[in-house]
């Protein structure tokens, strides 16, 4: 074996030894050893070039040269606790503001995710002085203990389900209970939640909070019908609750048309709490809570000071703001527009020719692809689906990975410079893995090395 293969053998076996074996990889059965990226592509130990599908974190591309150097600019002034008075902190908190409705404008930096959606619980249960919590079947909204409390994907492997936690069923007009031909899904499946409040209140308990992603990712990629999250919030708030949107996955345009995933419900609708990460920071540990003045408010007024050390700190919201630059500059919402609606029209397509495709949805640059082995029972298709992401990454190098309840549907998650061309590329790839054919010796070599 070459040099290249004993050090991707070795690096293993210390993962194996070293790191937890429930922090699982990516195609664990012949994992990537990635060392380099640059925009939508990753490059292994051996220089081959992948298509990244994968990094909705890596927002404006990997490693992009205005974000490295306005980290390393900062890191070379000054780094410190959050608690010193700093200029990046609020002209950052400023340039959000400008993006979000504005009753949105109180603002609590923290570090990931999971932490934003943890507080974004705590100042809902806060502010109503209520405990229950309503959230969407298969929803996932981090890796904190109060936070597998509310996500169906993690507690029904665990523990189970919670007195205080109440699950309304996900809004898929694909497989759910109210389809596509349904006259007003959005009205129907938002009144299956005005029913889950009532028996609540039946039980003499009283909801804080309705918590979902504004397009369930794990869920399946999921487009929520018109309508449904204003009525929706018009419920939970006459039940004395609040309206929590996670956009840690959905936020910073990936949608194209609008900044924020939750605008897609209409000028009407605004969540009473936003929670965002991963795109952020593109890459650094960077999330945010953004809530209402009255919200806020009652948070402060429990006496407890809240603080984050590391949440906000100047290198991180130096980041966050060229993250901002670098969008507006590249127009890559715009980006996010064209290339995702070319890409889901070629998709579409494609389900003319592919019975087993049962479903292409999505918007922007967040795209699924569901496939079942009958469209008429819409059975899911999760072994070909596995079969599709390791063919494209062994033939093709192209990375893509599956969600949903049954691991069934292809996403399509990249950075937001994804090019009309790559979209050209994935199709044409999963076209011929579908029909059965094997990528040739001359165009495998072809895709393997720049």
């Amino acid at each position: 074996k070459d040099t290249m293969a004993l050090q991707k053998e070795e690096t293993l076996a210390m993962r194996k030894r070293l790191i937890g074996q429930s922090c699982k990889l990516f195609y664990s059965e012949d994992p990537l050893k990635i060392v380099r990226a640059r925009g939508q592509y990753l490059f292994d130990e051996n220089g081959k070039r992948y298509l990244d599908c994968i990094s909705n974190v890596h927002h404006v591309g990997h490693c992009h040269p205005d974000i490295t150097k306005a980290a390393a600019a900062q890191m070379d002034l000054l780094n410190t606790n959050s608690r010193f008075l700093h200029d990046n902190r609020v002209m950052y908190a400023d340039r959000l503001s400008a993006t979000l409705p504005e009753k949105l404008c109180v603002f609590y930096f923290v570090n990931s995710g999971s932490e934003a959606n943890d507080l974004a619980l705590r100042l809902a249960q806060q502010y109503t002085q209520h405990e229950d919590v309503i959230v969407l079947d298969h929803a996932y909204h981090g890796h904190l203990m109060s936070l597998i409390d509310i996500s169906p994907y993690k507690f029904r492997k665990l523990a189970g389900q919670k007195e205080w936690v109440h699950v309304a069923p996900l809004p898929d007009t694909y497989r759910g209970i109210y389809r596509d031909t349904h006259p007003d899904p959005g009205q129907a499946y938002a009144d299956t939640v005005k029913d889950l409040i009532e028996d609540v209140h039946n039980k003499g308990r009283k909801i804080s909070a309705f918590f979902a992603e504004s397009l369930p990712s794990v869920g399946g990629q999921i487009i929520f019908p018109q309508g449904y999250s204003t009525k929706v919030a018009e419920y939970v708030r006459s039940a004395g609750g609040v309206y929590v949107a996670d956009e840690v996955q959905t936020g910073f345009g990936r949608v194209g048309s609008h900044f924020w995933a939750f605008e897609l419900q209409g000028e009407g609708f605004c969540p009473d709490i936003v929670t965002m990460g991963k795109p952020m920071g593109n890459g650094h540990p960077l999330a945010c809570v953004a809530t209402t003045a009255e919200i806020a408010g009652a948070f402060t007024a429990n006496g407890v000071e809240y603080f984050n050390t590391f949440g906000g700190n100047p290198v991180s919201c130096a980041i966050g703001l060229e993250v901002l630059n670098v969008i507006e500059k590249e127009d890559l919402r715009g980006n996010a527009t064209r290339v995702g609606a070319h890409l889901k029209g070629l998709l579409t397509k494609l389900q003319s020719q592919h019975q087993i495709i049962g479903d292409v949805r999505g918007v922007g640059l967040f795209v699924g692809i569901e496939l079942v082995t009958d469209r008429e029972q819409k059975t899911p298709a999760t072994k070909t689906a596995a079969w599709v992401v390791k063919r494209l990454k062994e033939e093709d190098l192209i990375c893509v990975s599956t969600d949903g309840p049954w691991e069934s549907v292809l996403k399509f998650k990249p950075p937001m410079c994804f090019s009309m061309e790559d979209a050209e590329l994935v199709v044409r790839c999963i076209h011929r893995i579908l029909s059965g054919k094997l990528q040739t010796p001359l165009a495998f070599k072809l895709l393997l090395y720049v």
